[in-house]
This record gives structure tokens, C-alpha cells and sequence, in this order.
């Protein structure tokens, strides 16, 4: 039996909070995860990501397989020693990375094979090799490997890709066998197509994970057929498991996302944004490169206690950004971290106290607002 367990605290409508508790530590849901692709957070120590507020990280297995290699964070003591992050770690499948290659992979029945883009040499993914890779990466949290495709698509190669998915989904299952204190998710698919998803978390149940996914969203089909997917797709999936959405988002995504039922999401944006000037903020996006911003004494947010809010002004921030400075990436990274994490936080204490709604109507009236106080 799995030490992996999933509590259920408070509800309202459909939004969820609770906590998904592990062996190395409790996970509060709705939970962001940042995206550690290599090992690493970019442009942030672990510490600093766990002092944004972050339960749990993610791993990515097509990046790690092919660099370091697993085999190789095996022998050095697993990917939680190898960067320096004791908490908990959920590591994706590889089958979305080896998907988008388009030209450089070769799906059949047994699995996908596939040119490395670092180097060009030759792969193989199937259901057993990422059971067996994110077991040497020893991640708290494994994905079950499937088919992802994109957007928009016939509904027969939706379909067809379901099917293989799910026919994968037991694969991964049988290989991940018994590992006490690890978790393994199953992953609906389906495209946009109600009763194909259905067919997907009835064969996901009959097979039953410690968790499940929505995925094939975020692939091209915009906000709104995506809130009309997970209008949906949440409540075809077991109430008393966790609900992840792989791959969202914008902070607009991410509380329409719970608003409908969703505990769990990870996304680069927060950092590949910081890393490029644009920052996250109550009262939206702003860009630090432009030149409104080079005398501007003010925080990037006056409610945020980043260190770059709470010790850097907007001056400062787009001088070090306009210089291509290494804190400039820094700083920011630090701050739209931190500014999902207090997403995450408001709106769990919101579902809490039962004024969700309230407060997601609050969330986008200030948003609508603007960077609008005088300077």
C-alpha cells in the first residue's frame, strides 16, 4: 500500500483545497508546481523556491534521460541529493517532450523511438523505460507514459491515440509494480471530445492510480475550449483522488482551472517569463524592459514581499534587465514564483472560508484595473 494519501478539507462549488500528503512532506492543494526541466529551477537556488512557497517540484524525464541520465542520478543518490531538494518531486512521463519532435520520432504499439535534439543519438521511450527511469530518479510522484497529441485533431486520431494511451496507461501500472511511499498517476485523454474523455477515466479507474490527470489541454486550443473541456473532465475523474492539469498556466488558466475542480498544475511560464522581463503582478503583466519603467522608484507590486519587491524598485529592475545582468533573471524569476504561490494560497483560504467566488471576482476586477496608480 502507498504512504501517498489524499485528504479532502473543504469545497466550494467545484473548487477543492486539501493536502496530498507523501513521505517527504504535505503538498497543499490547489498546488502549482514549479518546473525544475533539469534539475534545476532556473535562475533559483531551492531554497529560495521553497521560500516562495512551493510544496513540491517537477522533473522532466526526457530531459534528464538524456542529460545526466538517470543511471547516473541513480548511482549519485537520486534526483532529490542530486539538486538539492528534499521535498516532495513529480516527475512527467517524457511522452509530451518526445511528441513535440515531430519529425524527429517514430510512434508504434510498443512505444516511441526518437533522435536526441542535443546530439541526434537514438531513443526509446515506451511504458516500461519511463516507469524505469523515474524510478532511478526515485520521484515521489510518477506520470504513466501516453500519447499527446496536438490540437486540433480529427476525432479519430484523438481517439485513436486515447486508446493507445490507455492501453499504455496499464503498461506503466504493471510496470511500476508496488512502491511503497511512491504514487503513480494515471492520465485522461480524450481531445475535446466529452464522451472519448469519459471512455478514458472509466479504463483509468479500472486500472486505478493514486492520482489522475487531465492532460492533452494547453496543446493549441485556447482559454475558452479548454474551460469547456474542464467543465467536464474534473468530475469524469474520483473525488477522492488528485486532480493535476499538466502543463497550465497563466494565473487566469490556473483559477479558472480550480474554479472547475482542479488541485494540482505546473507551467515554465513563471520562470522562462522572469528570465525574458515580463512580470506577474495583482494587477497583471508588465513588462520591465520598457521605458516608462527606467525612473520609476515603486516595487513591481506593492502587496508582494519578494525580496525584489520588498529591496529593489522598478528602476533598478529594468536597468539590470536592459545591462543583461544575472540578478535582473534573478529577481524576477523570485517574484512570479512568489506571485503564483500567494495565487495558490489565496485562493485555498478562500475555498476554506467559502468565498471563492468572491474572491475570483475580486481577482479579476483588480486585474482588469491596470498598472494604473500614479507614480
Amino acid at each position: 500500500m502507498t504512504q501517498i494519501s489524499f485528504q479532502l478539507d473543504a469545497t466550494d462549488g467545484k473548487a477543492r483545497t486539501g493536502a496530498l500528503s507523501t513521505p517527504r512532506g504535505e503538498i497543499r492543494t490547489p498546488a502549482f508546481m514549479p518546473v525544475g526541466t533539469a534539475a534545476t529551477v532556473k535562475a533559483m537556488l531551492p531554497g529560495s523556491v521553497r521560500e516562495t512557497g512551493a510544496d513540491i517540484l517537477l522533473g522532466n524525464t526526457y530531459h534528464l534521460m538524456l542529460r545526466p541520465t538517470a543511471e547516473r542520478i541513480d548511482r549519485l543518490g537520486g534526483l532529490h541529493k542530486f539538486m538539492n531538494w528534499e521535498r516532495p518531486i513529480l516527475t512527467d512521463s517524457g511522452g509530451f517532450q518526445v511528441m513535440s519532435l515531430a519529425g524527429l520520432r517514430k510512434l508504434t504499439e510498443e512505444g516511441v523511438t526518437f533522435k536526441s535534439h542535443i546530439d541526434g543519438s537514438k531513443h526509446a521511450l515506451t511504458p516500461e523505460r519511463s516507469m524505469e527511469i523515474q524510478r532511478l530518479l526515485g520521484s515521489d510522484i510518477v506520470m504513466c507514459f501516453d500519447e499527446c497529441p496536438a490540437l486540433p485533431a480529427d476525432r479519430d486520431r484523438i481517439r485513436d491515440s486515447m486508446e493507445l494511451s490507455m492501453r499504455w496507461a496499464q503498461r506503466s501500472r504493471d510496470a511500476f509494480g508496488d512502491r511503497p511511499g511512491h504514487a503513480l498517476f494515471g492520465i485522461q485523454q480524450g481531445g475535446l471530445e466529452e464522451d472519448l474523455r469519459g471512455e478514458s477515466a472509466e479504463a483509468l479507474c479500472g486500472i486505478e492510480f493514486d492520482g489522475y490527470a487531465v492532460g492533452g489541454l494547453a496543446v493549441g486550443e485556447g482559454q475558452e475550449a479548454m474551460f469547456a473541456c474542464l467543465d467536464y473532465a474534473p468530475d469524469q475523474l474520483p473525488v477522492d483522488k488528485p486532480r493535476y492539469l499538466m502543463g497550465v498556466g497563466k494565473p487566469d488558466d490556473i483559477v479558472g482551472a480550480v474554479a472547475r475542480g482542479i488541485d494540482m498544475m505546473d507551467c515554465v511560464l513563471p520562470s522562462r517569463s522572469g528570465r525574458t522581463g515580463q512580470v506577474f503582478t495583482r494587477r497583471g503583466v508588465l513588462n520591465i524592459k520598457n521605458a516608462r519603467h527606467q525612473d520609476d522608484p515603486r516595487p513591481l507590486d506593492a502587496e508582494c514581499s519578494c525580496p525584489a519587491c520588498r529591496s529593489y524598485s522598478r528602476a533598478y529592475l529594468h536597468h539590470v534587465f536592459r545591462a543583461q545582468e544575472m540578478i535582473s533573471g534573478m529577481l524576477l524569476t523570485w517574484h512570479n514564483l512568489h506571485y503564483y504561490q500567494d495565487l495558490m494560497e489565496g485562493m485555498r483560504g478562500a475555498i476554506a472560508a467559502g468565498t471563492f467566488a468572491a474572491w475570483q471576482a475580486d481577482f479579476h476586477a483588480t486585474r482588469a484595473q491596470g498598472d494604473i496608480e500614479p507614480l
